[in-house]
């Protein structure tokens, strides 16, 4: 850590640039003998990542920013509120702690919070902003968290991890096994020190084979910011035998859209089918990653049009945890029958059907955009349609 670049002419030098190309500040060069350019830029980079992101170490003055990869891999404020709403309790040891986001959420609901950083320099930048922010409960230690706990005598109310791809690790499909830490092989030693486990995952952990890897799972979060899902959070409880339940949440601009079900209970339900009605239904992408689609007719009053087409209709409007269509004209996919509707611009999408948009945008000459919603996809009969339709507010 610099602490060159806390120097007023440098901080303003990085406010007054936070939207210009980096390529033209290194060709430029800088001024000052004790910061580089590369020092400067990293900076930049880092901290106009933030605007949205993490909005509070925006707005402080003098934050001191780590490379713009920790930035990238850091929870946003928004997962990392929504964290701090599901566990409390006195004590609490982030054993990845990162930029510290996760641990300055979680010192606010926790008396004491122990932030672990294997990283040396970067657990230094996280003791210096918090000092910035006169946050005082958050205890900074710069080792391995794993380690740290194995040679502590303390226990903790709750345990969180966030552990991270090994860069060696190949293919799409990935293990928790093969993340660091590997917390199956380290789980015996997180039970000696906690009754309760938080781990946050990569969306792109498939459910099952976190289910298998893992133990005493109670509660899994699908969290979702504006339809992107962002994370996958596992509640560990020790000693905990029951039916595990999923909670998806979409974090919206405007409120939040949430539903649960259990996972036993999913394949039990008898869903409901239905011809297209007068209102069709997309849910948001974490009730898409949560696989809930028949628990979905159970909770909502409105039924599936196809086994795997995962779209929904009823016949009255009610608030659905995703898009709201009103129908406008359902008809079969015939190309006479479509080129009829003479659609020249239009946002498509498909659902459950043998064709991508690309193809279907270059067959019949359809630009993206415009208020027009079009959905390719599958009905009851196993018969490929077409649903024009226009998007309504589902709060109405």
């Amino acid at each position: 850590m610099n602490s060159a670049i806390l120097d007023p002419d440098v901080q303003n030098y990085i406010n007054q640039n936070l939207k210009t190309d980096p390529t033209v500040l290194i060709l430029k060069g800088v001024s000052f003998t004790e910061v580089s350019v590369t020092e400067v830029v990293e900076q930049i980079e880092a901290k106009s990542r933030c605007e949205k992101k993490l909005p509070t170490w925006f707005n402080q003055p003098n934050i001191y920013y780590p490379n713009k990869l920790n930035i990238e891999q850091t929870s946003s404020e928004a997962t990392a509120e929504y964290k701090s709403r599901l566990i409390s309790g006195e004590t609490l040891i982030d054993l990845t702690g990162g930029f510290g986001v996760d641990a300055y959420y979680f010192g606010k609901v926790f008396k004491q919070v122990t932030h672990c950083e294997l990283n040396a320099d970067l657990s230094t930048i996280v003791k210096y902003n918090f000092e910035k922010f006169k946050v005082s409960n958050i205890n900074i230690i710069a080792e391995d968290g794993i380690s740290f706990l194995q040679n502590s005598a303390a226990n903790y109310d709750w345990i969180y991890v966030d552990p991270s791809r090994r860069h060696d690790s190949k293919g799409k499909v990935f293990f928790l096994k093969d993340c660091l830490p590997n917390i199956p092989e380290h789980l015996d030693v997180l039970w000696s020190r906690s009754k309760n486990i938080l781990i946050k995952t990569s969306p792109l952990l498939d459910i099952s084979i976190g289910l298998n890897e893992l133990e005493n799972v109670k509660t899994i979060h699908i969290v979702a910011v504006n339809n992107e899902v962002k994370e996958l959070l596992w509640v560990l409880e020790h000693g905990f035998s029951g039916k595990v339940k999923i909670k998806t949440v979409n974090l919206k601009n405007s409120g939040s859209e949430q539903f649960e079900f259990f996972i036993e209970d999913e394949a039990q339900v008898e869903t409901i089918y239905s011809e297209p009605l007068t209102y069709l239904y997309e849910p948001n992408s974490a009730i898409m990653k949560s696989g809930g689609f028949n628990s979905l007719t159970e909770t909502f009053d409105v039924k599936k049009l196809h086994k795997h087409s995962h779209l929904y209709t009823s016949e009255k409007l009610i608030l659905f945890p995703g898009r709201a269509f009103k129908i406008l004209k359902a008809v079969p996919y015939h190309k006479k029958q479509i080129k009829t509707l003479n659609i020249q611009k239009a946002n498509l999408t498909t659902r459950n059907f043998p064709d991508t948009v690309q193809n279907i945008r270059n067959l019949f000459k359809i630009k993206d955009g415009g208020d027009d919603y079009i959905f390719f996809t599958t009905d009851i009969n196993n018969e490929k349609i077409v649903l024009v339709c226009a998007k309504v507010d589902s709060e109405t």
